[in-house]
């Protein structure tokens, strides 16, 4: 039952929808003075709308909202923040290369730009719909934690901002595109140049996120839309039509850039017309080359085995049958009807994706995937992995990359792992998830999940297991590396030490925060430099002194205190790269000059930093 307003009318609103009947294209957003959406009119518009005569003023096709400047800014406004490695809830970390991080998408997107600029081949992603019950993440950084609280009154328990874009607030678009936009921003500066981008999207705001896709990865770059039958039955209580269907927007990085021809398996109804096979292998079938109903028939006379002409309408002309029957791909058949002529059908070796999609999975089977793995369903709307694994079969070969920033129930990762266990590839993936705490009147959090990320991991972990029982002796990484988003490793010295004198900084022990271990710093020098987070790594003990060694000498560090020539020189040896130690690795100034003396002699091209 709705409660009383207990207010009065507010009457420009009143007369704002009055017009949103007679001229919805005038109705825009803009904000109130307290930095909350509203109906506005577009009065310049209107204007034209009651005129018969082209008014005067500029004009310009494109598309925007309230907030889209701030979303480009925000998309490159820099963070200070870090990815901090959490081996015990990993699956086999040494070993993977598979990464599940946990935070917000943005922030994180951020943080992996250099590290996977150009190396992503495929991106799956089924953001919030803004259907007013899913979260929307807010991206205004100038905003501290108090002023954000006191507007939107809402945080989770990890102090991430997030708030529910739910009728209350009007479900306006704005929200949604600005959140979409910067994100869609950063991830395209991911794709490789043959990269792809699929979206999830319904009616809600399939409209706004064409446009945006469109000018982040420019309409040309536009592959297609497909649409995805996402239930099958029900829908009688809807009042005029049951929905069935959602849409998945494809874009690639650069449309010249893909080369091959997306083809998927055939069917086995296709497979069982093709009988006979060549001496090479090539499966066919023999159909007839009669084709009646023709707008534009070929008529052709042509002479049978025992001397009698027949005439057909041909879709091939005369000398191309005469060509076929020479070359062996053309043959006479007798049957009681008399002659007739067949032709080799080829069987390709796939065939292409229709848009329409209805045999590859829905919102049933999905559930029925979560609960055959936990007993139950966790996820209402998951993605089946049918569906998903189709995706990756278009554009994904052995070694790609697949990321998924938007993971949910992580069926992306069980989607890759099954196709890899399924054709031997090894391709790897990114999995990027909020915290986003569990409601605690749910079974997910009754189970023990308090966030959608555990629910997740876990998923991996037992989706490995059935994947593996089911394919006995086909390998695949089933493993992942677990990471969480958090501040810097570095304190508020780090960043303004002018601001501090030396006095001060006397005081001062360290300028890397105390509860950050050698693996945060190690992993935030990854980062710093560029290089994947799946990179192997390995640490041993030199004089006491802890040396972590990334790949083949990708890079060397090194975090201890006082640091002897003697390491640094054994160090320097392996030419590595990049090397990092800590600041207070070295007594004073000439030591650290000492180092770099080692480093130019024994290692020129060793790029050499400190912490």
């Amino acid at each position: 039952m709705d409660k009383l307003k207990m207010e009065t009318l507010d009457l420009t609103q009143a007369n704002i929808e009055k017009l949103a009947t007679m001229f919805p294209v005038c109705i825009t957003e803009a904000r109130d003075k307290d930095g909350k959406l509203k109906k506005a009119v577009n009065f310049e518009l209107l204007r034209q709308m009651l005129s018969d005569v082209v008014l005067e003023g500029d004009e310009a096709y494109e598309f925007t909202w309230v907030g889209k400047k701030a979303a480009i800014v925000e998309a490159n406004h820099p963070i200070r923040k870090t990815l901090r490695p959490c081996p015990v809830e990993s699956v086999n970390w040494d070993s993977t290369e598979n990464l599940y991080i946990e935070g917000d998408n943005l922030e994180v997107l951020k943080l992996l730009q250099e590290s996977y600029l150009g190396k992503v081949k495929m991106i799956y992603i089924d953001p919030p719909y803004n259907t007013g019950n899913d979260f929307i993440y807010r991206d205004d950084f100038a905003q501290n934690q108090e002023e954000y609280s006191e507007e939107s009154g809402q945080m989770d328990e990890n102090g991430d901002r997030l708030f529910r874009n739910t009728d209350s607030n009007g479900r306006f678009h704005s929200d949604w595109c600005s959140m979409i936009y910067s994100r869609l921003t950063l991830a395209r500066n991911m794709l490789s140049d043959d990269g792809v981008i699929f979206v999830s999207i319904n009616d809600s705001e399939v409209g706004n996120l064409r446009k945006i896709c469109s000018e982040i990865f420019g309409a040309t770059n536009n592959v297609a839309t497909l649409i995805w039958q996402q239930r099958k039955g029900g829908g009688n209580d809807s009042h005029y039509i049951a929905v069935d269907h959602e849409y998945i927007l494809i874009f690639a990085k650069n449309f010249a850039s893909l080369n091959e021809r997306w083809r998927i398996t055939q069917s086995e109804e296709y497979l069982t017309r093709y009988k006979e096979t060549e001496i090479d292998g090539r499966r066919y079938y023999w159909d007839t080359l009669v084709r009646n109903g023709l707008q534009s028939p070929i008529v052709v006379t042509i002479t049978a085995p025992d001397g009698n002409d027949i005439t057909i309408n041909s879709q091939w002309s005369k000398n191309r049958v005469l060509a076929g029957l020479t070359d062996g791909t053309v043959r006479f058949t007798k049957t009681n009807a008399g002659w007739s002529l067949h032709h080799k059908v080829y069987m390709k070796e796939g065939q292409v994706l229709r848009s329409l999609l209805t045999e590859y999975g829905n919102n049933r089977s999905a559930g029925q995937e979560l609960s055959g793995l936990f007993g139950t369903i966790y996820f209402d709307y998951a993605k089946p992995t049918s569906l998903i694994k189709l995706l990756q079969t278009l554009c994904t070969s052995s070694n790609d990359i697949i990321m998924d920033f938007f993971s949910g129930s992580a069926t992306t990762a069980h989607a890759v792992m099954q196709l890899n266990a399924e054709d031997g590839g090894n391709r790897k993936f990114i999995m990027v998830q909020l915290p986003e705490p569990c409601d605690e009147k749910s079974e997910a959090f009754k189970a023990g999940y308090p966030n959608i990320c555990e629910i997740g991991k876990e998923r991996i972990r037992r989706a490995a297991k059935k994947i593996s029982s089911e394919n006995p002796g086909k390998p695949f990484d089933g493993g992942f590396r677990v990471f969480k988003l958090d501040d810097t490793n570095m304190t508020d010295v780090y960043y303004s030490a002018g601001e501090y004198s030396q006095d001060m900084l006397s005081l001062l022990e360290s300028n890397i925060k105390p509860d950050r271990t050698d693996l945060d710093l190690l992993f935030g020098c990854l980062l710093e430099w560029g290089l994947p987070l799946s990179m192997p790594y390995s640490s041993k003990q030199i004089e006491g002194c802890t040396v972590h060694t990334v790949g083949d000498g990708d890079l060397i560090a090194c975090f201890d205190e006082n640091i002897p020539d003697s390491v640094i020189k054994e160090i320097a040896r392996c030419q590595p790269l990049r090397a990092v130690f800590r600041d207070s690795s070295f007594a004073d100034s000439p030591a650290k000059i000492n180092v770099g003396e080692i480093f130019k002699m024994l290692a020129p091209d060793t790029r050499v930093k400190v912490l």
